[in-house]
């Protein structure tokens, strides 16, 4: 696995106007006994404690007096520094209505995705750590923006039950990326027969797995039938860390194919794979750029974003 920074030029470019939750769907009898783990996504009862009636948890946590910072050697940095001025980006078709952009998020997109979910998440509405009813928590910090999701009914709210926080609103800037993504997955995939709509997302849900994390198969089904019936897409941002993704046509690990996700990856699934079972079953350590880390600071672990249209 490449363990360097990739992408193509800046995309934070003025928002358009107008439009992987984590990847936890509905069918919640069958998930919550599917995912028993504390590592996996399926959350039982939720239990909230210990330090969620503070300030959010910081993904970037401000560096220590006396710390030493291991540089990249300038090889490496002029390794890194290429790759993040890419212009170009390659799209895989994995299925009809799925693709898979590698290295598409430039390394000053995915710094500037990082800095803004750092700040969103320590404020109002941030990160916390969902558990089970009996006090097990999970290696998984969430955060939703525009909707809030509960984990425990699989329903989408306006604030979140615990605390009666409203989730922050969606940056421009995350529009305007998730915009482009589906506009480039059409393009860059030649006699697509199943283009993607671009949407306007309204749901984000922001995931922070720590290098234990995981996040058992399932379907992504709690948005509206309308959302669900027009097929449209569920496009995920990963960074930091990469990651063992599964998807399938069946919660059957055995029969599930597995990719792996890098920093600067963007997943898309849509129209006939809406519905596809997905999940992560592990996350490899140090195996973010480095010029990522020196730039922010974020921690060991993987940041994902997943967009969607209610």
């Amino acid at each position: 696995m490449e363990p360097r920074g990739r992408g193509r030029r800046s995309r934070f470019t003025p928002p358009v106007v107008g439009y992987e939750k984590s990847g936890r769907g509905s069918d919640s009898k069958e998930k919550k006994q599917q995912n028993s783990s504390p590592d996996s996504g399926g959350m039982g009862k939720v239990n909230i404690g210990g330090d969620n009636s503070g300030p959010g948890f910081d993904i970037c946590p401000p560096k220590q007096p006396g710390t030493v910072v291991l540089k990249p050697s300038l090889l490496v940095k002029n390794r890194e520094m290429k790759r993040s001025s890419n212009s170009g980006s390659s799209a895989l078709s994995l299925r009809p209505g799925m693709v898979l952009l590698k290295g598409y998020l430039a390394l000053s997109d995915q710094e500037k995705i990082v800095e803004r979910s750092r700040e969103l998440g320590v404020g109002g509405g941030g990160f916390y750590q969902p558990g089970y009813g009996e006090g097990t928590k999970m290696h998984l910090k969430m955060m939703c923006l525009g909707k809030n999701w509960d984990p425990d009914t699989s329903q989408y709210g306006e604030q979140r039950p615990f605390d009666g926080a409203k989730p922050p609103e969606i940056p421009a800037e995350f529009h305007n990326l998730v915009h482009n993504a589906l506009r480039d997955s059409n393009a860059l995939i030649p006699h697509n027969n199943h283009p993607l709509p671009s949407i306007s997302p309204d749901i984000c849900i922001v995931n922070f797995y720590s290098q234990t994390g995981r996040l058992g198969l399932h379907q992504d089904k709690d948005e509206s039938a309308e959302s669900l019936r027009l097929g449209l897409p569920v496009v995920s941002f990963s960074i930091g860390d990469s990651a063992d993704f599964l998807y399938g046509d069946h919660r059957d690990v055995d029969k599930a194919q597995k990719l792996l996700l890098q920093s600067g990856d963007v997943l898309i699934f849509g129209g006939p794979s809406r519905n596809v079972f997905h999940g992560v079953t592990a996350i490899h350590p140090m195996t973010a750029p480095n010029l990522l880390l020196q730039h922010t600071n974020l921690r060991p672990g993987r940041l994902n974003l997943t967009f969607r249209r209610y």
